[in-house]
């Protein structure tokens, strides 16, 4: 199959997304176009479209489970308490600072990104409007932050790039922690020396949060599912995702002492984790077409005339496909699934190469074609052409994020 059908059917993707048509739908429709233009007859491309969904189902299962932590989390006020304290112990001097890495620890325990920013944006709000920050300041800290967290959380794209690769989910959640903890210290700088001016943060009207559980209870139940996966690397005892989030999740409720609300959040966490299983079950049928067809042969040739490593592959195809979806997990989805052989041929590890990939898949995931561009935006009540400006920075940091993973791959091999 061409490589040109695979473009062509990425393309319709994008502008189908861009109209506002359903992703998922836009990616079913994509792969089966560019799988016809690219020389495969219609039986076939329908069924290299089911063998891609195949592959990733896995995943999925492992995603769906992971709704139960998330929705622990945020409906029992923990990630709110989560981030309140951290903002409080930190002080308004670090305002900024406590942005960030109360967003990063919270998509680092497992809350999604944009959950995160949303979770925490009545907080950064409120004290911004104290200490006369700019909404875009603010902004950008918590979006930076959640990047940070994003590349080493049991989040879906982490998930899903480990199942793809074949590599155990630990292994590639703890690749990218020094990455991660760099990225922070370059936004740290970044925040403090960039000049975002624009509307100032005001008071907003949100709700008070009642009865929020005390920090340690609200804790517990992270913290129980990182021992339980890192038992395989310290005890090669292999408790498994798909176990690990729900007890994690169960622990967590428990401790916190609001079983009365578990129905609630696990239907909470079960309809965000949804979307993203419909999401890929559209991501993996124009995974599987792209993996058929000679685009990676194409990439590879690019690199070669560059001069650039193989070590790339990895990155760069995280980037590429997310930019494409504007999306972490459609871009760590299809870039796993469709060049994992390839990278696995050049010589890079399973964990390196879905550590890389996940890295760059937040470097273009926040384009406009994506929801997670809106919700930031709309969360902070941000104007959407002062959230363009921020599209420089935002990239920026996943850059720095995806040149420290292939850094940490190259010192470590």
């Amino acid at each position: 199959m061409t490589a040109i059908g695979a473009l062509i059917g990425l393309l319709i993707t994008i502008v189908l997304i861009i109209r506002k048509t359903n992703p998922a739908y836009s990616l079913i429709l994509g792969a089966l176009v560019g799988g016809l233009l690219g020389g495969l007859g219609l039986v076939t491309t329908v069924s290299v479209m089911v063998d891609g969904v195949k592959d990733i189902t896995p995943a999925i299962i492992r995603i769906l489970t992971a709704g139960i932590l998330s929705g622990v989390l945020v409906k029992t006020g923990a990630a709110y308490r989560i981030a309140e304290t951290l903002v409080r112990k930190l002080g308004h001097g670090n305002v900024l600072f406590a942005l960030a890495l109360s967003t990063m620890i919270l998509t680092a325990i497992g809350v999604f990104i944009d959950v995160a920013v949303i979770t925490i944006a009545p907080i950064a709000l409120a004290v911004g409007q104290r200490m006369e920050v700019s909404k875009m300041k603010l902004l950008l800290a918590m979006i930076g932050g959640g990047k940070c967290g994003n590349i080493i959380s049991p989040n879906p794209n982490t998930i899903i790039a480990a199942e793809n690769m074949g590599a155990p989910l630990p292994s590639v959640m703890f690749a990218n922690l020094v990455p991660a903890v760099l990225g922070l210290a370059v936004l740290t700088v970044l925040l403090r020396y960039v000049k975002l001016h624009g509307e100032k943060a005001t008071e907003t009207s949100v709700a008070e949060h009642v009865d929020l559980p005390p920090f340690w209870a609200s804790i517990i139940g992270p913290v129980a599912t990182i021992l339980l996966l890192a038992l395989r690397p310290l005890a090669n005892i292999n408790i498994d995702p798909l176990v690990a989030l729900p007890v994690g999740g169960i622990v967590g409720i428990l401790c916190m002492g609001k079983q009365k609300i578990f129905k609630e959040s696990i239907a909470y966490g079960l309809e965000k984790m949804s979307v993203i299983a419909v999401l890929l079950v559209g991501t993996g049928t124009i995974a599987g077409i792209i993996k058929q067809s000679t685009l990676k042969d194409w990439i590879l040739q690019g690199l070669d005339l560059a001069g650039l490593s193989d070590v790339l592959i990895a990155p760069v195809s995280g980037a590429l496909m997310s930019a494409a979806s504007a999306s972490t997990t459609a871009g760590a989805t299809i870039a796993s699934a469709s060049f994992s052989t390839t990278i696995l041929a050049a010589g890079i590890s399973a964990v390196w190469g879905a550590a890389m990939i996940n890295a760059g898949a937040t470097v273009l995931d926040h384009l406009p074609h994506g929801s997670f561009f809106h919700a930031t935006a709309g969360c902070t009540q941000v104007d959407l052409k002062e959230r363009l400006k921020l599209i420089p920075y935002e990239s920026l940091i996943g850059a720095v994020l995806a040149a420290f993973s292939m850094m940490a791959y190259l010192i470590t091999n």
